[in-house]
C-alpha cells in the first residue's frame, strides 16, 4: 500500500485530513479539493507529517464528468478516501426543492459517481466511504440529509459484495454525530465523536471490506432506534 498513491476526494474535510495525516508517511498524496487555499494548508501539514510528495488538484464534487479524470490523473491509487459532503439546510430544503436537490446531488449522486469510478479504476487497495447513523433511520429533524446517507449506505453494501473476491476493499464508516467544522454551533448528540476518532477507526479497519460503527457501541443504539414507535420517533432531535 505504501507504494501507491493516497487520494483524498474532499481533502479539506476534517475527517479526510485526519485520515491523510495517519497514512501519508512515505507516500505520494493527491489532495482533491474545491477550496485550493485551504488545501494548501493541508498540503503543508502532510509534508511536515512525512509525505514523500503532495499534489493539490481542483475538485468540484457536482462536476460528475470530471471525477474520472481526477481519479485517473492521480496515478496508481491504492487508498482512496471519499470524504466530501454537506449537511445542507433542512428547513430550507422543506420549502425549496433546489436545496433538497443540492443536498442529494453532493451527498448521494456525486458519492456514487466517484465510488463507481474508483471501483472501476483501482486494481488493489482500499476505498473509504462515509455513511452515518442519520441514514440508519431517517428523522424528522434531518430527513433530507438522512435519506442521502441511507441510499449511499445501501449502494456501498452492494458495492462491497461486488468487490468481494477482488483485491479492492471497501470500508464503510457509520459515525454518529461528528464534532467538527461541519457541525459547529450544533449541540452534540449522544455518543458523539471527533474527526480524530473516526480517522482512527477507519485506519484500523483498512485491509478488508467491512462496515464500521464509530464508536462501536453506536451499533447498540442503532438497534434500539429500529424499534422505537413512529409517534415517538418523529419527535427525535437531530
Amino acid at each position: 500500500m505504501a507504494d501507491g498513491t493516497l487520494l483524498i476526494l474532499g481533502a479539506t474535510s476534517d475527517i479526510g485530513q485526519n485520515i491523510a495525516l495517519r497514512l501519508c508517511a512515505g507516500r505520494h498524496v493527491v489532495l482533491a479539493a474545491r477550496d485550493l487555499e485551504r488545501a494548501a494548508g493541508v498540503e503543508k501539514r502532510l509534508r511536515d507529517g512525512g509525505a514523500a510528495s503532495v499534489t493539490v488538484t481542483p475538485f468540484e464534487a457536482t462536476d460528475l464528468a470530471s471525477h474520472r479524470r481526477v481519479i485517473e490523473d492521480a496515478g496508481p491509487v491504492t487508498t482512496a478516501v471519499v470524504s466530501f459532503g454537506i449537511l445542507g439546510d433542512q428547513a430550507l430544503a422543506e420549502r425549496d426543492e433546489r436545496e433538497a436537490a443540492r443536498i442529494a446531488e453532493v451527498d448521494y449522486l456525486a458519492q456514487i459517481n466517484a465510488l463507481t469510478v474508483l471501483a472501476h479504476v483501482m486494481t488493489s487497495g482500499d476505498i473509504v466511504a462515509f455513511s452515518s447513523v442519520a441514514g440508519w433511520r431517517a428523522r424528522r429533524a434531518n430527513y433530507v440529509y438522512g435519506s442521502t446517507k441511507a441510499g449511499l449506505d445501501a449502494f456501498c453494501q452492494g458495492l462491497m459484495d461486488r468487490l468481494h473476491g477482488s483485491d479492492v476493499n471497501l470500508v464503510l464508516a457509520r459515525p454518529g454525530f461528528v464534532i467538527g467544522s461541519m457541525t459547529r454551533g450544533m449541540k452534540p448528540a449522544v455518543l458523539s465523536v471527533t474527526p480524530s476518532d473516526v480517522a482512527d477507526a477507519v485506519v484500523a479497519a483498512l485491509g478488508r471490506s467491512r462496515t464500521v460503527w464509530v464508536p462501536r457501541r453506536l451499533a447498540l443504539l442503532a438497534a434500539v432506534m429500529r424499534i422505537v414507535p413512529r409517534p415517538i420517533w418523529r419527535h427525535m432531535p437531530r
